[in-house]
C-alpha cells in the first residue's frame, strides 16, 4: 500500500542586503528554525531617487534564499525584518514566494488550487529575467520605462566546467545575467510587456522570463 504524504505548505524566503550582511541573516534565520540557505552575489540598480522603494543603489548585494515550512518562514521573515530594521530605507528587503515542490526523500507536490489561493491577495509580484551577459541594463531600462523602481542583477553561472545549470531547460552559463524585479501587481503587465518588446524575449535564444506571486514583503517603499 502506497504511503500517503500529507503536503505541508512551504515558502521560499528571499532577502536582499548589502554585501557582507548575508552571513548575519543566515545566523539569525537559523535561530528561528530555518535549516539552511543559498547566497548569491549581485548588485542593485535604481533609476529614480524619488521612488527608491526597493532601497537599492548601484552597490554590491547578497541575495539570501531559504526554504522552509510556511509557519517557519513567516516567523523567520518577521523576526529578520525587526532585527535588521527593514522598515528603514536602505536596510534591505525581504519577500516570500510559494513553493510548489519540495525535492528529496519527502518531496511532494502541492495542490495547484492551494498555491493559487495563497497568492491571490498579494500586492507584489517577482519578475525574473535571464539574458546574455551585458543585456541586464537593457532589461532594467525597459522595466523602468514601464514604471519599475529598480532591480537586482545577478551573475548567473553554471555548476561546473563540463556542465551547466538548467533553468526551465535553458542553460545558465557564465555569460548569463539574471535580473530580479519586484513590482506592484498593477504594474507587472506593463513591465513584462516592455521587457518582452525591447529584449525580444519571445524569440529563441534571447532569454527567459517568469513571474512568481509574492506572499509577504518587507522593506519596500512607494
Amino acid at each position: 500500500m502506497k504511503e500517503t504524504v500529507t503536503y505541508q505548505p512551504h515558502l521560499k524566503l528571499h532577502v536582499i542586503v548589502n554585501c557582507g550582511q548575508g552571513s548575519k541573516i543566515i545566523q539569525q534565520a537559523k535561530k528561528h528554525g530555518v535549516l539552511g540557505a543559498t547566497v548569491l552575489l549581485g548588485y542593485g540598480t535604481i533609476k529614480s531617487r524619488l521612488l527608491e522603494w526597493l532601497a537599492l543603489t548601484d552597490v554590491r548585494k547578497e541575495i539570501v534564499m531559504m526554504v522552509g515550512s510556511e509557519p517557519t518562514i513567516r516567523n523567520a521573515v518577521a523576526e529578520l525584518a525587526e532585527t535588521f530594521q527593514f522598515s528603514k530605507p536602505h536596510h534591505g528587503i525581504a519577500f516570500t514566494t510559494p513553493v510548489c515542490f519540495i525535492g528529496g526523500a519527502h518531496g511532494s507536490l502541492c495542490p495547484l488550487a492551494d498555491l493559487k489561493k495563497g497568492a491571490e491577495n498579494t500586492m507584489y509580484q517577482s519578475i525574473s529575467v535571464v539574458v546574455d551577459k551585458g543585456r541586464a541594463e537593457q532589461v532594467i531600462d525597459a522595466a523602468t520605462r514601464a514604471g519599475s523602481k529598480g532591480g537586482t542583477i545577478i551573475n548567473a553561472r553554471g555548476s561546473g566546467i563540463h556542465e551547466t545549470q538548467k533553468l526551465f531547460a535553458m542553460a545558465v552559463e557564465p555569460e548569463k545575467e539574471m535580473v530580479l524585479i519586484l513590482s506592484h501587481h498593477d504594474q507587472t503587465e506593463a513591465i513584462v510587456a516592455a521587457i518582452r518588446e525591447d529584449l525580444k524575449i519571445d524569440e529563441p535564444g534571447n532569454g527567459i522570463l517568469f513571474i512568481e506571486p509574492v506572499s509577504q514583503a518587507y522593506g519596500l517603499y512607494e
